[in-house]
């Protein structure tokens, strides 16, 4: 932010932008409105450069809220005239715009000129540029937590439906909805028990089965039938009477059920996609280092946080997830202490479920797990302990990927000892 260069703030919108050009006093020295989309903002962004030349300046910045994909287009807008781009938070402009006179009180030129003071006052931030390997993870990394998210809902949705309508048929297995022998016999039915007593006898209906489970079974990634749950579902299939005004369920259930199997390929996919461009940038080797975490887990969280090598610290990178402790004590008050919960919510996620499996296999965050649980000094609850190891997860995979250093447990059970403790 030189003194020699003016501010040109831009309202952003889908055909409407509004642009105020303004000095580092917030003063403002031309505005316009532009009906066109982002894209054909050239001649906008000449006109803002007129002005401030007229006003006697050398140049200028461009300051925008990341609103959308939008901003994209005016950095690279920005670049091709070789001005600098500086984006302003969009919570920031709102508390601003409360500032002014206690009210909410919103229009496009009073945020364009917003914008424009917190930009002098350094309320901003210098965007990510990212390379086209880590823009493709970052859009993987989303397309990923869709279909997780997909998957997750399907089978629910087909549990909340047996439970209703065939709830025996939950108990064939211990875990039905992990079983794949399960899976595709409830496929095979359409999730209705009269395709099995239509077969007249649990002896036909089990040989008709087995010779139809043995190409289902493919779809569901492995080939050997069990045998024990394939005859409890038939069992209970001939045992059960099933009333006519559950038919409806029982046929939602069938297409929650294709819902999952097709949103489980789709994850499959997605993180083949994910490990190839880990591969292209040369971390494949690093991601995999960290027993316990799964190289997809490392690359959903590399997904998010992009180049861990902007990042200043990685403590930094814990502000950014939104995982840093926020204090709530005034005087003799002292408040609970909770996460920030500020950031980007997927990188959250994505560290929080690369906690859950690095505990179940990790012996040094599995220690530190137990210490933090069972202390008898500032002893933490189960999900506080599972966010101090995430976030510790998040430094150490900062260090590891920065210095190019494979994961160490001798090392990393101190480090992880001192930052949980000063967490």
């Amino acid at each position: 932010m030189r003194r020699d260069y003016a501010v040109v703030a831009i309202d952003l919108a889908a055909k409407k932008q509004v642009i105020v050009v303004a000095d580092h006093d917030s003063r403002i020295l031309a505005r316009k409105t532009f009906t066109c989309t982002p894209w054909k903002l050239g001649p906008a962004i000449a006109w803002a450069r007129t002005q401030a030349e007229v006003a006697g300046f050398a140049g200028i910045v461009l300051a925008c809220e990341p609103t959308g994909h939008r901003w994209k287009v005016v950095a690279d807008l920005a670049a091709a005239v070789g001005a600098q781009m500086v984006c302003v938070q969009p919570m920031v402009v709102a508390r601003a715009r409360e500032t002014e006179d206690f009210t909410r009180d919103k229009s496009d030129d009073k945020d364009a000129l917003l914008i424009a003071r917190l930009t002098t006052q350094l309320h901003i931030y210098l965007p990510e540029h990212a390379d086209q390997h880590w823009a493709r993870l970052r859009h993987l990394g989303v397309r990923r937590t869709e279909q997780l998210t997909r998957r997750a809902a399907a089978r629910q949705q087909v549990r909340d439906l047996l439970d209703s309508a065939w709830p025996q048929v939950l108990d064939c297995a211990a875990q039905p909805l992990d079983s794949a022998t399960w899976l595709a016999t409830m496929a095979i039915i359409g999730c209705d028990p009269r395709t099995i007593t239509a077969y007249r006898s649990p002896a036909r209906a089990r040989t008709r089965l087995r010779a139809k489970l043995r190409g289902e079974l493919a779809r569901w990634g492995v080939r050997r039938i069990h045998g024990p749950i394939l005859t409890a579902i038939i069992t209970s299939a001939f045992a059960t009477t099933m009333p006519p005004e559950r038919t409806g369920a029982l046929e939602r259930a069938h297409y929650g059920l294709n819902d999952f199997h097709h949103a489980t390929v789709e994850c499959r996919e997605v993180e083949h996609r994910m490990l190839a461009v880990l591969a292209e940038l040369h971390l494949n080797e690093l991601a995999s280092s960290i027993p316990g975490v799964t190289a997809v887990s490392v690359a959903a969280i590399l997904a998010e946080t992009g180049d861990l090598s902007r990042f200043d610290s990685a403590r930094a990178v814990v502000k950014h997830a939104g995982l840093c402790p926020r204090e709530n004590s005034s005087g003799s008050y002292q408040g609970t202490t909770t996460i920030s919960g500020r950031g980007r919510p997927r990188l959250r996620t994505a560290a929080w479920r690369a906690a859950f499996g690095a505990l179940r296999h990790n012996p040094v965050y599995a220690a530190r797990y137990q210490h933090l649980t069972t202390r008898t000094h500032n002893r933490l609850q189960p999900n506080q302990a599972y966010v101090a190891i995430a976030a510790a997860l998040l430094r150490q995979l900062h260090v590891v990927i920065t210095t190019a250093t494979p994961w160490d447990p001798t090392l990393a059970g101190p480090t992880q000892t001192a930052e949980v403790s000063a967490a």
